[in-house]
C-alpha cells in the first residue's frame, strides 16, 4: 500500500457536519487529515471568505435574510453583500435547486447553528491546532471563478496571496497547495503574481462549464507536459482516472494518472465519497483499493478524511 498517500478533507467536510464551517474542519482536523481544503469567494467588500462557491443561496438562509439582494438569475452572489452581512448567514447542509438535501443521510439541511467565516479566521484555527497537536496538517486553498471575480473587479488570486504571506505560506516547500479550475489563472499566479507556492491544476469535466480552460486537451500526454511547465499536479475528476471494461464492468486505469506521473506532476483526484460511490465499485473500501494500490495516486480528495486514514492506515 501508497503509505505516504495524502488525504485532504474536500472542502474541509467531515462527513458529518455542514461542509465549510469551522466546526466541520476541526472534525477532519482530528480524524486524520493531512490537508483541509478552503474554497475562496470574494465579499463586496473584497473580504475573502470560505464558501461553496460564489453562490449563497443553497448552503445558507441568505434568501430570508436578504430577498432584495436576489440577482436576475435568482440567484444570491456573496459578491453583494459585505462581510458583516454575511457573518448573519446560517450555513445548512448542501441542497438542490429543490431545496432537497444533496447528501440526505447527513447533517439534516436546515437545522444546526453554523456561520461563514472568513480565511484568515480558518487559518488562525489551524495553526492554532497544529500547535495544540504537534501536528503539521496543511491548507489546499482552491480560487473559485476567478474570471467571474476579474469581471466583477475583484483579483481574488492577489488577494489569497496577500492572506497566505501574512500567515506564513510563502515558498514551495511551505505546507499548502493552490489550486484553481481555470488554466489561464493558474498559469497567471505562477508568472504574473510570481507565486513560488505549490499550484495544482484542477481538471473539470467538459459538460460542467466550470471554465474556458479545455479539460480535454489538458489530458492529453502533450497536456499535461504542458502543464508541468508551471504546475505541480493536477486534480482530476476521478471518473477521469477510469473506465470500466465492457467484458465484466471492472474498472481499468485510462492511463492518465500514469501519464501525468511520468511529466512529475502529482495526482490528487475528487472526490472519494462513502455515501456516493461511482459506478463499478461496491463499497468505499474497494473505492480506495484501486486508487491507492492500482493508479497509486498521490492524494485524494475526500468528505470521509476518517474512513480514508482508516483505510490507509491498514
Amino acid at each position: 500500500m501508497k503509505s505516504n498517500t495524502l488525504v485532504i478533507a474536500h472542502r474541509g467536510a467531515s462527513g458529518y457536519l455542514p461542509e465549510h464551517t469551522l466546526p466541520a474542519k476541526a472534525l477532519a482536523y482530528g480524524q486524520g487529515a493531512d490537508y483541509l481544503e478552503q474554497d475562496l469567494v470574494a465579499t463586496r467588500d473584497d473580504r475573502v471568505i470560505v464558501s461553496h462557491d460564489i453562490h449563497l443561496d443553497r448552503v445558507t438562509d441568505v434568501a430570508v435574510r436578504f430577498p432584495g439582494r436576489v440577482r436576475e438569475d435568482g440567484r444570491f452572489y456573496a459578491r453583494d453583500l459585505d462581510l458583516e452581512e454575511i457573518r448573519t448567514l446560517n450555513v445548512t447542509e448542501r441542497v438542490d435547486a429543490k431545496g432537497n438535501a444533496v447528501f440526505p443521510g447527513r447533517f439534516p439541511a436546515g437545522s444546526g447553528q453554523f456561520r461563514v467565516h472568513t480565511f484568515e479566521e480558518e487559518l488562525s484555527m489551524i495553526q492554532g491546532l497544529n500547535t495544540a497537536s504537534g501536528r503539521q496538517v496543511g491548507i489546499y486553498p482552491e480560487i473559485k471563478a476567478p474570471a467571474w471575480h476579474h469581471q466583477e473587479g475583484v483579483d481574488l488570486s492577489a488577494l489569497t496571496l496577500g492572506i497566505l504571506e501574512t500567515f506564513g505560506y510563502r515558498a514551495r516547500g511551505d505546507n499548502v497547495f493552490l489550486q484553481c479550475f481555470d488554466r489561464d489563472e493558474t498559469f497567471r499566479i505562477r508568472s504574473d503574481l510570481q507565486s513560488d507556492l505549490k499550484l495544482i491544476q484542477l481538471i473539470a469535466d467538459p459538460s460542467w462549464n466550470e471554465s474556458g480552460s479545455d479539460y480535454a486537451a489538458m489530458l492529453t500526454r502533450d497536456g499535461l507536459g504542458d502543464l508541468a511547465g508551471f504546475v505541480d499536479g493536477i486534480g482530476p475528476w476521478l471518473n477521469q482516472l477510469y473506465e470500466l471494461q465492457a467484458v465484466d464492468g471492472c474498472p481499468v486505469s485510462t492511463g492518465i494518472a500514469a501519464h501525468a506521473q511520468a511529466a512529475g506532476l502529482a495526482v490528487h483526484p475528487y472526490t472519494f465519497r462513502a455515501d456516493a460511490l461511482p459506478p463499478g465499485f461496491g463499497d468505499f473500501d474497494a473505492l480506495m483499493r484501486f486508487f491507492v494500490e492500482e493508479l497509486r495516486v498521490d492524494g485524494l480528495f475526500t468528505d470521509f478524511p476518517d474512513k480514508t486514514a482508516a483505510f490507509l492506515r491498514g
